[in-house]
This record gives C-alpha cells, sequence and structure tokens, in this order.
C-alpha cells in the first residue's frame, strides 16, 4: 500500500516545516490529489492517521482535494475531463491524447498550525 509512505512523506514534510517556523502543533494538513494519481482518499486518510501518532501532527485532520484529470488534444485544440478508467482518446476527433493538463497532483496545499493562526500553502509532495 503505498498510501503509507506518501502519509510519511507528508508528515516528515509537516514536521520540518513546524520545526524550521517553531511550530509545536498541527490542527490540520489539506493534499490535492489527482484523480490520475492512483491514491485511494480513505487509504491515505487511514495511513495519515497512523503516521501522525508521536509527532507535532498527533491529532491533525487530513483534508484532501480531488484534481479532476484534464487531457488536452494538439491536432484539435479539445481538452476534456478523463474520468476513470481514463478517456485518452479525443472526444471530439477521435485522436491521442496529446498530454494531461491535470489529475496527476499530489501536494500539500495548506497547513494549519494549531499553536498559530496562521497557514502554510503549497508544497510538493
Amino acid at each position: 500500500m503505498h498510501e503509507m509512505s506518501i502519509a510519511l512523506a507528508v508528515v516528515g514534510q509537516v514536521e520540518d516545516a513546524a520545526r524550521s517556523h517553531g511550530h509545536t502543533a498541527v490542527e490540520s494538513v489539506a493534499l490535492r490529489v489527482g484523480e490520475l494519481a492512483g491514491v485511494v482518499p480513505d487509504a491515505l486518510r487511514f495511513c495519515f492517521e497512523l503516521a501522525c501518532e508521536n509527532t507535532v501532527l498527533a491529532g491533525a485532520t487530513l483534508l484532501t482535494q480531488q484534481v479532476p484529470g484534464r487531457a488536452s488534444c494538439a491536432p484539435c485544440g479539445s481538452d476534456w475531463d478523463t474520468g476513470l478508467p481514463p478517456q485518452l482518446c479525443c472526444p471530439c476527433c477521435g485522436g491521442a491524447a496529446g498530454g494531461l493538463l491535470s489529475g496527476r497532483e499530489l501536494e500539500i496545499a495548506e497547513v494549519r498550525w494549531a499553536d498559530a493562526g496562521a497557514a502554510t500553502a503549497c508544497q510538493e509532495v
């Protein structure tokens, strides 16, 4: 289950930020998770809770914002929601997707410190 390694990486990065900014407690962590990133949000929440034990994140809430997968077509210029399983052929012309515009994100969007009213935003996991 790679969700545990993701949770441990998030906890490690937030702990580093807490140390460098003098924070002693975390209220919540918000993650942007792409629909195509291969992450199961419920499994990630479960792993996050375990990874937070005995850290400055103990008791912190994990908030996830799902980012829809979007692809583009170079020949006709259209873009579309890929969905799951991903539709990687252009619904307008039938050509192959020229690239993904979104959906693979996995980043820390915000950290709310419990010992201060401040939040820190956007750090890639």
